[in-house]
């Protein structure tokens, strides 16, 4: 299995692990870029890749999706916002943007900057002189305050340092997480592991996994009544109690940072510009 910066394979292999102790799985971590190469010269069974897939040969199914992040300095004055505050694109445009040759983010950028013609969004802010060959070189360059950059959060994370932070871009290009492989190569362990991925009970018909587990055996009391061994049948209290507890258990998952329709200036309660409040770089 391959796996692209930023993924975090070890909750499907742990499973895995436990489902199909008898094969062994190696995670390989692989730059973006080369993911799909590696896949299509059988140099990786199935991987963790970022979406779009563009050869027509491999097949993928979603995984998840990314929100995007701005990295800035700490003394910036987008650290000033709550972790969870939203900036915008219309924020960013009066910031020198860094754009990576690695990006994922699938930003256009013509020769002056501007939006090529195609469907992607166009890099908001000003461009800088020359596109850093890495994200990992991007990184460097927003510690230095050469411009700010804008990531998928596993990636700022993944290039964490102490001097830089982040904030949500309430508006930017999401980066949805897909699994992908070969088509025509969709052995047993290949659907295996995409039911796992999609979360596949271990007692599917499908894939490799062990037998499923014998049914206990059923007595008869002597008032003519079925017993399991369980205290409690399918529609005991038991059973009741449970289903109560797992519906008021049950919450929504989080959603993205806080979005406002108020500038950065006006959130941070400053009278003065953005542009004015920021550090010489």
């Amino acid at each position: 299995m391959a796996y692209v910066p930023g993924v975090t394979p070890s909750k499907w292999v742990r499973t895995w692990i436990d489902r199909v102790p008898g094969v062994r799985l190696e995670a390989l971590a692989v730059p973006s870029a080369q993911v799909e190469a590696l896949l299509l010269d059988g140099g990786a069974d199935v991987a963790i890749l970022r979406r779009p897939v563009r050869s027509e040969d491999l097949s993928h199914i979603a995984m998840y999706t990314e929100v995007p992040v701005v990295v800035v300095p700490r003394d910036h004055v987008f650290a000033a916002l709550e972790s969870d505050e939203a900036l915008t694109v219309a924020d960013l445009a009066d910031e020198v943007l860094l754009h990576p040759l690695d990006d994922v983010l699938g930003w256009a950028e013509g020769s002056d900057g501007a939006a090529a013609d195609d469907d992607r969004p166009a890099l908001p802010g000003k461009p800088a002189r020359e596109r850093p060959a890495t994200t990992a070189d991007a990184i460097e360059l927003v510690a230095a305050g050469i411009g700010l950059l804008v990531v998928p959060q596993s990636l700022a994370r993944l290039h964490h340092r102490k001097d830089l932070t982040y904030r949500p871009l309430g508006d930017g290009p999401e980066a949805p997480v897909a699994l992908g492989w070969v088509t025509e190569d969709k052995t047993d362990l290949v659907e295996e592991f995409i039911g796992i991925v999609r979360g596949r009970t271990a007692n599917s018909s499908r894939g490799v996994a062990g037998p499923t587990p014998p049914t206990p055996e059923v007595s008869k009391k002597k008032d003519g009544r079925s017993s399991s061994g369980s205290k409690n049948g399918a529609g005991g209290k038991g059973a009741r109690a449970t289903s109560a507890a797992a519906r008021s258990g049950a919450k929504q998952a989080p959603s993205g940072g806080k979005k406002s329709g108020r500038s950065v200036a006006k959130r941070l309660g400053k009278s003065q510009s953005m542009k004015g409040r920021k550090k010489g770089r």
